[in-house]
């Protein structure tokens, strides 16, 4: 799959929508999905009952609980009863209304890549509704659980000057003075479904949030799947306790990380301000 002639910029809205058979799992951000991903693919591009299915299958034969420890499964979007709130339903059911599109692709995966920070979020987000309601303005809270669900990369991370040059928005330092730092000490896994969905047409200013996750060096020897593990346990436990605000992220560029796009190879990769740029706490 060939990139924007302009990497820059976001493809144009007259651009065809990628759709299923876009897919590319050899991109570094897609290929840890590629095992189950593959097929729920080839169950998509047959038809919408039959991906539905697939979806299930894994939910019996892989149990997974939503935010109030009801066994996961995926319905048809329309089957989201008139005025329910799609976070509410799935809390109170454990049944996720999903459409036949990349975006609820990507969230159903995440169900069982990561089903403890998606529990979590989703106890989060409900609870948040018992309490206000639903109205116009969702408040700090849910907008920032939003963001988490839709964009965040889960960014673990074992070298503190690193992850203090990310919060500085110091580029040069994060990609090329700690540049070896990437997968012995510091590694990206995304997490938002709606990023993961843009980043099937990439483009060089498509940007995470990333939620910063210290570990111990150790964890750099573990297998992938140990890995992930060790994520989803330690970010679900803080989204349990932790107040949550759109303060607790980073930008992150992604596709600046080393080994995920070619071009960055080249220092110059990262001069783009449009793109790269110092930020509000570095202005201020």
């Amino acid at each position: 799959m060939s990139s924007p002639a302009n990497p820059s910029e976001q493809p144009s809205g007259s651009r065809a929508m990628p759709g299923f058979d876009d897919i590319d799992w050899s991109r570094a951000w897609l290929s840890p999905l590629a095992h189950r991903g593959q097929r729920w693919q080839k169950a998509a591009l047959e038809s919408y009952p039959a991906y539905l299915s697939t979806l299930n299958a894994d939910a019996r034969t892989e149990p997974r609980m939503t935010g109030r420890d009801k066994p996961l499964s995926f319905i048809a979007q329309d089957q989201l009863p008139a005025g329910a709130s799609y976070e509410g339903h799935i809390a109170a059911t454990g049944c996720v209304p999903t459409r036949h599109n990349l975006h609820d692709f990507f969230n159903g995966a995440m169900w069982f890549q990561y089903p403890r920070i998606k529990a979590a979020l989703n106890a989060r987000q409900a609870a948040e509704i018992d309490a206000l309601g639903i109205g116009p303005i969702r408040g700090a809270a849910r907008d920032a659980l939003t963001l988490f669900d839709e964009n965040a990369v889960l960014l673990a991370c074992a070298d503190p000057a690193l992850a203090a040059a990310l919060r500085a928005f110091d580029w040069r330092a994060v990609f090329i003075g700690h540049r070896t730092a990437w997968g012995r000490a510091c590694e990206a896994r995304i997490f938002g479904h709606a990023l993961l969905e843009k980043l099937i047409a990439p483009y060089k200013a498509c940007t995470g949030h990333a939620w910063i996750v210290e570990v111990e060096p150790a964890y750099f020897l573990a297998a992938d799947t140990e890995r992930r593990a060790i994520l989803d346990r330690e970010v679900s436990e803080r989204l349990k306790t932790e107040a949550i605000s759109s303060r607790c992220f980073t930008p992150l560029p992604v596709l600046g990380v080393p080994g995920w796009w070619p071009e960055n190879e080249a220092h110059s990769f990262y001069d783009d301000p449009r793109v790269f740029r110092a930020g509000r706490r570095l202005r201020a």
